[in-house]
C-alpha cells in the first residue's frame, strides 16, 4: 500500500492469507480515514499499464482522475470485461453470503485467466 507522501507498507504472515490481509484492511481504512493516503494515486496512472476496477462507480471515478493526469499512461478498464462467461460488474460481496464470497472469487479467476492469456 502506498501512501502519497512516497511511504509503503507492507504485511506479512505465514500464508499471507488471514492475519496480514486483516491487517492491510484495517490500515487502510485508518490510513483514509486519517486522510493520509488517497487509494489511487496520480502517479498510479503514470507507472501502472493498467488500472482494473471492479463496477462502473469506480470505473467512472477512476477516469475522472486520470483525465486530471498528465502523462497518463494507464487503461483503466473493468475486470469483468475480460470474463468469458460477460458478467461485466464484479459485485461488492460484504453484506452478501459466503457463496457470494465464492461467486466473487471464480468470477475474478476466470477475468484473471482471460485477462493474462489476452496480455502475453
Amino acid at each position: 500500500m502506498a501512501a502519497s507522501a512516497g511511504k509503503s507498507v507492507l504485511f506479512v504472515c505465514l500464508g499471507n492469507i488471514c492475519r496480514s490481509p486483516i491487517a492491510e484492511a484495517v490500515f487502510r481504512k485508518m490510513a483514509v480515514d486519517a486522510d493520509v493516503v488517497d487509494k489511487v494515486t496520480k502517479e498510479d496512472f503514470i507507472s501502472f499499464e493498467y488500472i482494473l476496477c471492479m463496477d462502473e462507480s469506480n470505473l467512472s471515478d477512476l477516469k475522472r482522475k486520470a483525465n486530471a493526469v498528465k502523462n497518463c499512461r494507464a487503461r483503466t478498464e473493468l475486470l469483468g470485461s475480460y470474463d468469458p462467461e460477460k458478467q461485466l460488474i464484479i459485485q461488492d460481496p460484504y453484506y452478501g453470503s459466503d457463496e457470494d464470497f465464492e461467486k466473487v472469487y471464480e468470477q475474478c479467476v476466470r477475468c484473471c485467466k482471460a485477462f493474462l492469456a489476452s496480455n502475453s
